[in-house]
Parts: C-alpha cells; sequence; structure tokens
C-alpha cells in the first residue's frame, strides 16, 4: 500500500518509519546489525551518555534520482568524521564497512520512504553513536551504541532557497578555541540552543559566531558553515580550529573550483564581510541557505537582493543538487547507489 504522504510540502522534522538499525560495541568488538522496529529503547541509568556527554551523530541524505536508483552521498566523508568525532570524546565509532553497510542496510528496509525523484525531498539519515556503560566517576564508556534512523524530509527552512538575515550572536560563544567545536559532538548543538533561539525570539533565522578568543574572525553560522563569493568572484570559507569540517562545504569548494573559481580556506576577520558580494550558509540539511544581511550591533550589512538569492549561490546550489538527484554528471563518484 503506497504511503500517503504530500512529498513535495514535508517540514524538516522527525517522522517515525518502519524501521532503524543498531549496532552493539562490548566486550572489545561490535556485533551484528539489527533492524529494530520499537522506537523506545532501555539504557542504564548511569550511561556515560546522560552523564558525561559521551554521545556524536551524523547527518546524511539518500536522494530518488533521475535514472530510478537511490543513493546516498558520499556516506565515506560522514564515517570518517564520526570516527574522529569518536575518538575526541574517546568512543570507539564502527569502521567505515559497518557504517556503509548499515546506511544500505537502512534505505533498503526502508525504501518506500525514499520521497520520489522530482519532488525536491530526500530521505534524511541520522547516524547517531552513544556510550552505554554505567558510571558515576568520569570515565569513558566501554560499551557503545550505533543507531541508524531514517525519515522522509522536505527543505530545513519553510521558504527552501530564499535569502534569510543573520544576527552576530556575542552574548554566547559556539565553541572555544581547542575545544570540541570541531567534531560533531552532541553538547555543541546544546550549547549553541540558547544563542540560536535569541536570534529567531529577535526575527533572525540563523545566527552567527564569531572566534571566542577575540571575537575578531568568523567562526561559522549555528548549525552551518559560513562560506562568502568576493567581488571578484572567489570561494572563501574560514579556517579554524573551532569549526565543523563540513562535508558540503568540502563539496561545494570542488563544484566552486570545477567552476573556475579560486577556492580560499583561511582565517577570515568580520571587518572583511564588507568586501563580499554573496554570503551563504551550507549544511547537509538545506545545502545551502544564501545570507541577505549581517547585523552586529547597531550595523547592517546587506548582499545582493533580500528577496532572490545571489547569481553565484543559484548556480552552486542548482549544480550540487544537480549532482545529488543525478541530473548532472558526478565527475567525482560522490554517490553513491543503494537500490
Amino acid at each position: 500500500m503506497a504511503l500517503q504522504i504530500d512529498w513535495k510540502n514535508l517540514g524538516f522534522k522527525y517522522m517515525q518509519t518502519d524501521s532503524y538499525v543498531r549496532i552493539d560495541y562490548t566486550k572489545g568488538k561490535w556485533g551484528q546489525i539489527q533492524v529494530c522496529t520499537d522506537i523506545m529503547m532501555q539504557l542504564h541509568v548511569a550511561a556515560t551518555c546522560l552523564h558525561y556527554g559521551q554521545a556524536c551523530f551524523e547527518g546524511m541524505k539518500a536522494f530518488s534520482q533521475a535514472d530510478g536508483s537511490v543513493a546516498v552521498f558520499r556516506p565515506d566523508e560522514n564515517a570518517y568524521r564520526m570516527n574522529a568525532t569518536a575518538q575526541r570524546l574517546m568512543m570507539v565509532a564502527p569502521p567505515a564497512d559497518l557504517f556503509n553497510e548499515a546506511v544500505r542496510q537502512v534505505v533498503k528496509e526502508n525504501r518506500e520512504w525514499v520521497p520520489p525523484y522530482g519532488t525536491g525531498a530526500s530521505l534524511y539519515l541520522r547516524p547517531l553513536l552513544i556510550g552505554s556503560s554505567p558510571h558515576v566517576g568520569i570515565h569513558p564508556s566501554e560499551d557503545f551504541i550505533f543507531l541508524l534512523l531514517c525519515m522522509p524530509v522536505g527543505p530545513y527552512y519553510k521558504d527552501g532557497f530564499f535569502p534569510v538575515r543573520a544576527l552576530v550572536q556575542e552574548r554566547y560563544d559556539r565553541a572555544a578555541p581547542h575545544g570540541v567545536g570541531n567534531v560533531k559532538a552532541a553538547g555543541n548543538y546544546a550549547s549553541a540552543m540558547q544563542g540560536d533561539f535569541t536570534g529567531k525570539d529577535e526575527g533572525f533565522p540563523i545566527s552567527l559566531y564569531l572566534d571566542s578568543a577575540s571575537h575578531k574572525y568568523v567562526d561559522e553560522f549555528g548549525t552551518s558553515n559560513f562560506f562568502a563569493i568576493t567581488k571578484d568572484n572567489r570561494y572563501v570559507t574560514p579556517a579554524s580550529t573551532s569549526i565543523l569540517p563540513s562535508i558540503t562545504n568540502k563539496s561545494l569548494q570542488v563544484v566552486a573550483a570545477d567552476m573556475g573559481m579560486i577556492v580560499e580556506c583561511r582565517p577570515v576577520l568580520f571587518d572583511e564581510i564588507t568586501t563580499f558580494a554573496e554570503i551563504g550558509a551550507c549544511g547537509t540539511a538545506a545545502v545551502i541557505t544564501p545570507v541577505y544581511s549581517i547585523t552586529r550591533g547597531d550595523k547592517v550589512y546587506t548582499f545582493g537582493n533580500e528577496s532572490q538569492a545571489g547569481e553565484v549561490l543559484t548556480k552552486l546550489f542548482k549544480t550540487f543538487q544537480g549532482i545529488q538527484y543525478g541530473e548532472m554528471e558526478d565527475r567525482h563518484n560522490w554517490c553513491h547507489k543503494i537500490l
């Protein structure tokens, strides 16, 4: 029986699907992939994920492509990044081959939930790794649970690829130098919530964070990397030890270079934003969110048109989505066919 879903009007929110997969790490080794349907799970009351924040996650997507296949975008990169996060948090992540097999399994088990080609929607995948051993003294877990859930999603922002206003959040810092801002620790998002939602309460969909040491350099947006297009057509994105290495940003840099642009990954002074023609926030959920204005105190900096994304951002977005949906040549073999 076909699912009764309005695929073209999906939001970006949790939706229960047929199943998720789970793998347990105990006694120094990973077990078998389990397909689970019960959305509730038992967890020890003293588990390290609850008390000491040993939890991390990834975000990735599967797409129905133009040729009728289903492909996941760059899962190897997500496996690599989860491993890097796990090392930083003294956790053990599943090896890449097991991670990728879990991705294949969850997509196959939930095939009917992959939005049809042409709807603009995708199947969002959420790999989650948590420490499950009980400890009340600070100690890394010996056991871990890897979960991979999925759900169909539409645009992260209700208006989709449309310019938004950003606020420089200076009351709260997102991450400290030499902290864990460069990994996808679950706690990073809890610490940024107040700043992000304070901005939203003031009418700004996204907040921009500066380096916590001096507040002179651009770090990233609350849930996305920062990048800019200069007036002489260069792609500029910050280099910082406090920034999450976005797979979307990494890929966009390649797309930009393919388009003949010079790519610069370097420290970016906030004062430089007056030299930028276009600014975008990029990440898995939205791909690119054009930023029309950035407000810092009583100053407002604008970029382009508030009702339409800039020419370069539009071209980057269409090219990137074209690759993901199989409408353009996948020159770098980023799309891994699942079905």
